[in-house]
């Protein structure tokens, strides 16, 4: 198919995401048709290093020989069946597998062992919701009505997921339709609310959650974050102790928590999963994009025993957890999700992390004495640049600007594929890129953020 001809059919018949189409129509749209390892072609011929390893699902570099393999296997055997009333044999591999990595990777409470499956992470997200309200339901606690979750978290586009968002871009308009949420203060410290009578923005937040659940424990559910990293919220990585502090937080109050790891989890932070830095339980946590390399859609809801046993019953005691969806367990996907955690191991992935990470460290350094970077954070293989048009007062750009946006734009000519948070340049690239094109990476952010802040 020629190029104006996916052009114009583009843009006459795809509704984009997050996306403002009367700008769209204005633009001339990549058309990607091919990706190896960190790299993808455009129609053109134009070769990109992905930087934001196509939305932070790749996790080993597209066309893995493994996983492709692997998936032409299966499809001689079965692409789909459901787990409605059957079961498929990769489903029940990969939540052994599933079970076994997040008890030994999270081993500080109740193991995290049985599966839910679902498609994403917004669809994993309400099925956490729906556990943890029908949890208590099944007890006789009714009055539990209200989730805690965070100011500046993302946790999906779904109506539940976005009830617990605090991005108000995204989710104000919706609020007519939501359900009962409290937002707490996020450990945002470039940005901190409090003033300095606090010994830090972490324990203020702490705090000031403590007080939100000591109010209003008897109708809270759960407290529901991203742990260590709020991702879509713009890059916040937390100050060591505040996800520890809320662990105990819930605990005291007999509350659940929530961990949301679809964009941390899968060795993002440096670690399999975020809980792991502060060696925290969730005691429900919900995982996808890296789970399958990016091949297919798949998401995990994983809850422990306790919680799944408030769910066994008579059928007239109605408590059972009536949800599902058509491509549950999708054999396809499940098998992706397979060779994936396989080559974590045969490769040993995180082990070879180290000295990408201690360079992204080095290079962020030199980006954040530029004059119109205010803050680099980093966790891991996450990082996230902020610009602003004053360092010393922390005054951002005007959002009509578009400052983020020109720069990724600029980084384009320079054959590097970017996407912003506003004005964060995100850096989240395939866990598997070489020490050299990470540094090519920094280099060109670098030099594009001096191109277009000047």
């Amino acid at each position: 198919m020629n190029k104006l001809t996916l052009v114009e059919w583009d843009k006459k018949y795809i509704w984009h995401p997050f996306t403002q189409m009367k700008l769209w129509f204005e633009e001339e749209p990549t058309i990607f048709i091919e990706g190896k390892d960190c790299f993808l072609k455009d129609i053109d011929g134009r070769w990109y290093l992905d930087g934001v390893s196509s939305l932070w699902v790749n996790i080993h570099g597209h066309r893995r020989p493994e996983i492709d393999e692997a998936l032409k296997a299966q499809i001689d055997k079965i692409a789909h069946s459901t787990l409605l009333g059957a079961c498929n044999e990769p489903s029940i591999i990969l939540a052994e597998r599933l079970s076994t990595l997040l008890s030994e990777k999270l081993p500080w409470g109740e193991p995290l062992i049985k599966i839910f499956y679902s498609d994403n992470g917004s669809t994993a997200v309400e099925i956490a919701m729906k556990i943890a309200y029908q949890f208590w339901v099944n007890q006789e606690i009714k009055e539990k009505d209200t989730f805690v979750s965070l100011k500046n978290g993302y946790h999906g586009d779904t109506i539940g997921a976005v009830s617990v968002g605090g991005i108000e871009l995204f989710h104000q308009i919706y609020k007519p339709l939501l359900s009962k949420s409290i937002q707490a203060p996020a450990p945002y410290c470039y940005r901190c609310e409090f003033d300095l009578n606090y010994p830090s923005c972490s324990m203020a937040c702490l705090i000031e959650m403590e007080k939100i659940l000591k109010q209003n424990y008897e109708r809270v559910i759960a407290v529901i974050v991203e742990p260590v990293v709020q991702c879509a919220g713009g890059i916040i990585v937390w100050p060591e102790g505040y996800l520890k502090g809320l662990r105990e937080l819930c605990n005291r109050y007999n509350i659940l928590l929530i961990a949301d790891e679809v964009a941390t989890g899968f060795g993002r932070t440096g670690k399999m999963f975020a809980s792991e830095h502060e060696k925290v339980t969730p005691d429900i946590i919900c995982l996808s994009k890296g789970i399958t390399n990016g091949y297919m859609p798949l998401a995990v809801t994983a809850v422990n025993e306790k919680i799944f046993n408030a769910f066994l019953g008579e059928i007239e005691e109605r408590k059972t957890f009536y949800h599902g969806h058509s491509y549950t367990g999708n054999p396809l996907a499940c098998t992706a999700a397979l060779v994936n955690l396989e080559i974590f191991e045969k490769n040993a992935t995180l082990e070879r992390l180290t000295p990408k990470i201690n360079l992204l460290k080095e290079k962020l350094y030199e980006i954040s004495q530029l004059k119109h970077v205010g803050e680099v954070r980093q966790k891991g293989m996450i990082a996230g640049i902020e610009l602003v048009k004053n360092r010393g007062t922390k005054e951002p750009f005007s959002w009509r600007e578009q400052m983020g946006w020109k720069v990724v734009k600029s980084a384009r000519k320079y054959g590097v594929w970017l996407r912003p948070l506003g004005d964060v340049i995100v850096v989240m690239p395939p866990l598997v890129i070489s020490e050299e094109n990470l540094e090519r990476l920094l280099h060109l952010i670098k030099l594009c953020i001096i191109e277009v802040t000047s």
